[in-house]
């Protein structure tokens, strides 16, 4: 099954329902912000719409790891590169659920959640917008963030990757681009939309892969692109190539406010959805929005780094370092310059990194503390650190040059030695525990001896 009704059967232990209505102007994301990262939450309403909001079914590494069946980081990453290297192509199915209720495009039928104080309105966050080159005819899936502007109009933010070149060359052809704005998906739709295969590739064919072959995709009349079936909503449109307003402000990954921008609109021209649809809610900035962010790039990360270390333990993008800019990594050090090529080849793995820090294997990335003291213990600044200069970043750091996407980069290598005594490296122990339940004390046997 390839729904997103699917994802939360395999969940369903983990599922809170939250039966008292609230507003979607704030008081939803406030309980999305609560259970970041902990729990999906379905509310079963909400004050202005009779809708359930399902959220948080992105939330946690673990339920990636569940829906792909995978026990360790390894085999994670293994199964998304796998998928984005050998995408599937996915059957067509006319008679799909997402076609139960055809209708005109009212946005205000929909409970579309403002979640910050500041944003420039209600914002659509969890939808993959797929398109389709008019001159190549190949589709495109990617997730972008939609601010209402009208009953009918939504104001799009396209970054320079592949939607923003299928939308200058439909702007050269001065023609609309045909656009599907897909809702309700099924978490691993999502993380296929944001693994970033080569251009021309479908992302919806990355999702098939990662989901066996299970992905059926329907037509959308109107515009001739194909959607998933399962989905719970589908907006058609046309992004117009002549028509630009200001879009923002908008709470990005970093948790800051992101620049005004003048973004192109889409218009919309139909909706096809389930007669009972659930509405698929991302709070900005959350532990769903790092992970769907960050996951391929962990994986991309930790296939760039095996190719010039003999073993990756562990790659994470960090929550402090918003699941976007900053990267720990263990490794298993041979040779001194290890360090270095991992700093290296992480940078060139994802480009809009910023900070790097690699560590041996016996720290454990997922502990900032156990990283910072091996930085504190095993980092030299003038024989360690590497300083790249005018690299291309992200335009999500409000510290870089955003205009022109340039950033500095910084590389820690805060591995060993290789020409001290090992021991000197290596954490006091007590080669016993006391048992405060019990009250004994218990032995055992160190790597010491």
């Amino acid at each position: 099954m390839s729904s997103l009704r699917a994802a939360l059967n395999v969940l369903k232990d983990e599922l809170i329902e939250f039966h008292k209505p609230l507003s979607e102007k704030y008081e939803i994301p406030s309980v999305m912000k609560e259970y970041d990262g902990k729990n999906p939450i379905l509310f079963k309403n909400s004050k202005e719409h009779n809708t359930p909001i399902i959220a948080g079914i992105c939330g946690k590494r673990e339920f990636f790891k569940r829906f792909l069946s995978c026990q360790s980081d390894e085999e994670l990453y293994v199964k998304i590169n796998a998928a984005v290297n050998n995408p599937l192509k996915t059957d067509k199915q006319d008679d799909a659920p997402v076609k139960e209720v055809f209708e005109k495009p009212d946005l205000t039928k929909f409970p579309i959640l403002t979640h910050y104080e500041r944003d420039a309105g209600p914002y659509i966050t969890s939808a993959v917008v797929i398109s389709r080159s008019l001159t190549k005819g190949f589709q495109n899936a990617s997730i972008h963030r939609l601010l209402v502007i009208g009953k009918d109009r939504l104001a799009i933010r396209v970054v320079p990757r592949h939607l923003y070149a299928l939308y200058n060359e439909a702007k050269k052809l001065r023609k609309p681009l045909p656009v599907a704005i897909a809702i309700g998906l099924h978490p691993l739709i999502l993380l296929a939309a944001s693994s970033g295969p080569r251009f021309g590739v479908d992302e919806l064919t990355v999702a098939n892969a990662l989901l066996n072959g299970a992905l059926k995709v329907t037509s959308c009349e109107n515009i001739g692109v194909y959607v998933p079936a399962e989905a719970e909503v589908v907006f058609e449109g046309y992004m117009l190539h002549d028509v630009e307003v200001d879009e923002g402000p908008f709470v990005d990954i970093t948790g800051t406010y992101d620049v005004i921008r003048k973004q192109p609109v889409i218009e919309l021209i139909n909706v096809m959805r389930r007669k009972d649809f659930i509405y698929q809610a991302l709070l900005p900035a959350g532990s769903e929005h790092q992970l769907l962010m960050g996951l391929p790039k962990e994986a991309r990360i930790w296939d760039h780094v095996s190719k010039v270390v003999s073993k990756v333990v562990k790659v994470r993008l960090t929550p402090g370092g918003c699941g976007w800019l900053h990267a720990a990594i263990s490794i298993a050090k041979q040779s001194e310059g290890d360090g270095k090529n991992a700093i290296l080849a992480a940078f060139a793995a994802h480009p809009s990194l910023k900070h790097v820090v690699v560590v041996d294997e016996d720290i454990d990335v997922d502990n900032i503390e156990e990283v910072e003291w091996a930085i504190a213990t095993r980092f030299q600044g003038e024989e360690d650190l590497v300083i790249v200069k005018g690299c291309r970043g992200s335009s999500l750091d409000p510290s870089a040059d955003q205009e022109r996407l340039l950033t500095s980069k910084v590389g820690f290598d805060a591995t060993k030695p290789l020409n001290k005594p090992a021991e000197k490296f290596k954490r006091a122990l007590i080669p016993c525990k006391y048992d405060a339940k019990s009250g004994d004390v218990v032995y055992y046997v160190s790597d010491e001896g």
